[in-house]
């Protein structure tokens, strides 16, 4: 522990103290909350402190084994995934049309907007707090909890509901009734909520061990899925352009109950397509937590940022079109679903490997 920085905060005092050594010790710390809370609330601290002072009470530094290659496969890895499938169809069905092309294009300008905010933060400040480091000394430590408080319950509930999904895409893929044979019914809690994914569990057990093992080992695993990803979406492109039609950019399949044209519901249709399109980009965010581990922060990180951003968005605007030459925009949703299951499939056989590799 760093004496100087302990003495340069009365709170980090206390706490070195030890608010937990007893019970008049807690007691103390629980009526002094109302007072450090009216203080620390908008208090926003300097860049230099939290890269100084703060960082050296968080404990040994973090060995710097990134490069920016290993930062475009995390944001890649945080991005690509079995969702986008799911989202182009959706996007293409009921909103934007072939337009969904564009849709992808007007997502991805928001989500490069956004990444140079936070690699100009992250270049600044490369430490390991990502967005709350960011708004405690913008906005305060108040701002600050609230906000990394949501981060945590972003990613708690989103990786359970992926896990979730898939278990019920691979169940669909090898023909087997997932809600019935892989999870165990907890009676007395609500319909919905009252059954335990043994499935889901273990996914996420196996990939938290390959991320506490190393981070090095955890981008290798990364690198690994992310290639099967992408292997996945460029055959999508490829057949595509190969096979398909370039009459389904502009033609239905049922012409008297749906429009036609490369924008079928007009602008409208298109930004609301953007927008639910946007899910496909979440992940490049987390990029900057892996700052502090990052040798060369000024190259590497605008580069793998802002590179797996655009690296994206020219892979999803040109599965998108692929995927609108294929079929018929009105008949887009059910080929959606068939890649998602191709895709889960193949997932989790490249998930045993490259977990064992990474393991060795």
């Amino acid at each position: 522990m760093d004496k100087a920085a302990l003495v340069a905060d009365p709170d980090g005092a206390a706490r070195a103290g030890g608010s937990f050594a007893s019970l008049r010790a807690y007691g103390r710390a629980l009526a002094q909350t109302p007072r450090r809370l009216a203080r620390r609330a908008c208090a926003a601290t300097a860049p230099g402190e939290e890269t100084s002072r703060i960082r050296a009470r968080s404990g040994p530094r973090m060995a710097r084994a990134l490069r920016w290659w290993d930062l475009v496969g995390l944001g890649l890895g945080g991005m690509v995934g079995a969702g986008v499938f799911v989202t182009t169809g959706r996007a293409t069905r009921l909103y934007a049309g072939p337009g969904v092309v564009v849709s992808y294009a007007i997502a991805g300008l928001c989500a490069l907007l956004s990444a140079f905010c936070y690699t100009e933060f992250a270049v600044d400040m490369p430490v390991a707090g990502g967005a709350f480091s960011y708004l405690r000394v913008t906005f305060g430590e108040f701002a600050a909890f609230l906000t990394g408080a949501n981060l945590i319950m972003e990613y708690v509930f989103s990786n359970a509901a992926v896990a979730r999904s898939f278990t019920a895409y691979l169940g669909t893929a090898v023909g087997v009734d997932a809600p019935s044979k892989w999870r165990i019914p907890v009676p007395g809690l609500p319909e919905g909520f009252n059954q335990v994914d043994l499935v889901a569990v273990g996914v996420i057990l196996l990939i938290s061990v390959c991320i506490c093992y190393s981070t090095k080992e955890s981008s290798l695993v990364n690198l690994v899925l992310t290639g099967v990803h992408v292997a996945f979406i460029l055959f999508i492109i490829a057949m595509g352009f190969k096979h398909g039609d370039a009459r389904n950019l502009t033609r239905p399949a049922d012409p008297s109950r749906n429009p036609g044209g490369f924008f079928p519901h007009g602008a409208a249709g298109v930004f609301n397509g953007a927008a639910a399109v946007y899910l496909s980009y979440i992940g490049y965010d987390a990029v900057s937590t892996m700052a502090e581990e990052v040798e060369r922060p000024a190259r590497d990180i605008p580069a793998g940022v802002s590179g797996s951003v655009v690296v994206v968005t020219a892979l999803y605007c040109l599965m998108a079109a692929s995927m609108s030459m294929l079929l018929p925009y009105d008949a887009v949703l059910s080929l959606s679903l068939s890649l998602s299951l191709s895709l889960s499939l193949s997932v989790c056989v490249c998930m045993c490997l490259s977990l064992s590799l990474a393991l060795l």
